[in-house]
């Protein structure tokens, strides 16, 4: 959008100086006009409509088909009733060069395919008002349908050349925050893990599941650290996951117990977004056995609809009390914030918590087109 932006700041330059030459030369050609009153009243109508267009196409919001629909009527309808008021002393056109606005107008908002679409209409408009096609006529159609490709063409290559650009910078800004965030983790969170898992096994008892627990912890945030620094250059992760056998993995590896419906057939996804999916039903369990226990029954189920997927986590502890969530989201533990509807938010998903003294329940979608776009 930015770079459209520019280049119609600079079309609106040029549609001011194709306009005052139009003026230039029926003026110079006054004498060719059969009806002058009529001329005049074109002329005016292509200086009212640059001053309007100069203002419309300023505004993404107001740059719609129709706008650019009627921008390229004009030009058409300003070649076709040359004729009618030159008569038969037409020799060039009342718009002359004024008629290249529309062209590039289309060029740079379709692109190539808009920039030959508008050339073929003003060629064949100025072909329609001729008898005979002279060697003059044959290069400016030549030019109209040659220069509109060529112009989108070379817009549509200025903005995937931005957006590369713009992905590059994204990378290495998060390439750069991976790195920071995984030397502070290392030299202050994993050592604390570490010694929290000797000190566990040293002292025994109730100690050593806290040791044994802290260990995991470790070991997962070592993963995840070395995934993070796998990630490719450009911030996507290539290929494509089975949601359904990334889920039933969690059955055999983790507390609480945990049980997984899935449908009859695989669920791909995105890599990225698929991991994703997993680390937020990771931090519902998570919670399911630290607040219920680590021998309580969990459910996941994943449920699929044409535009999205559902994962649905269960368990049958207590429930939530009132105003918990936000109590500790207060006090700085945002892990449900955090873990869970910050990587739905980011996803492009919605997260809905049902709560109460039967149990828990995390329904959580995540639209596949949004999901790929975040």
């Amino acid at each position: 959008m930015a770079v459209e932006d520019r280049l119609l700041r600079a079309l609106a330059v040029l549609r001011w100086v194709v306009l005052a030459n139009a003026i230039g030369l029926n003026l110079w050609r006054y004498d060719n006009f059969e009806h002058p009153v009529a001329g005049l009243l074109v002329v005016l109508g292509l200086v009212a409509w640059t001053a309007y267009a100069t203002w419309a196409y300023r505004s993404a919001a107001r740059r719609t088909a129709w706008l650019l629909a009627a921008d390229l009527a004009v030009a058409v309808g300003a070649i076709l009733v040359s004729p009618l008021v030159k008569g038969d002393q037409l020799r060039a056109t009342i718009p002359g060069f004024w008629v290249m606005g529309a062209l590039l107008a289309w060029a740079v908002h379709y692109r190539w395919r808009g920039g030959l679409f508008a050339g073929a209409c003003l060629a064949a408009a100025d072909l329609a008002i001729r008898e005979h096609v002279t060697q003059a006529n044959y290069g400016n159609v030549f030019l109209l349908l040659i220069g509109g490709p060529i112009v989108g063409y070379m817009c549509e290559s200025l903005q995937r050349m931005a957006a590369e650009r713009d992905r590059a910078e994204r990378a290495a800004a998060a390439a750069e925050e991976r790195t920071r965030l995984a030397r502070a983790v290392h030299d202050g969170v994993l050592q604390v893990l570490a010694l929290v898992q000797r000190r566990g096994t040293e002292l025994g008892g109730e100690f050593a599941d806290l040791g044994r627990m802290a260990g995991e912890q470790e070991g997962a945030l070592r993963s995840l650290i070395r995934q993070q620094d796998s990630v490719p250059a450009d911030g996507a992760e290539a290929g494509e996951l089975d949601l359904v056998a990334e889920l039933e993995r969690l059955e055999a590896v983790r507390p609480p117990v945990v049980s997984v419906a899935t449908p009859g057939t695989a669920v791909p996804l995105p890599a990225a977004v698929a991991r994703e999916v997993v680390a937020v039903v990771s931090a519902c369990l998570d919670n399911v056995a630290r607040h219920v226990g680590t021998d309580a029954p969990a459910w996941v189920l994943l449920e699929q609809v044409p535009d999205a997927v559902v994962v649905t986590v269960r368990d049958e502890g207590l429930g939530i009390p009132e105003g918990r969530l936000d109590e500790a989201a207060a006090e700085g533990r945002l892990g449900v914030r955090d873990s869970i509807l910050g990587r739905v938010a980011e996803l492009g998903g919605d997260a809905r918590l049902t709560t109460g003294g039967d149990g828990t329940e995390w329904e959580l979608t995540f639209p596949r087109a949004g999901a790929g776009a975040g």
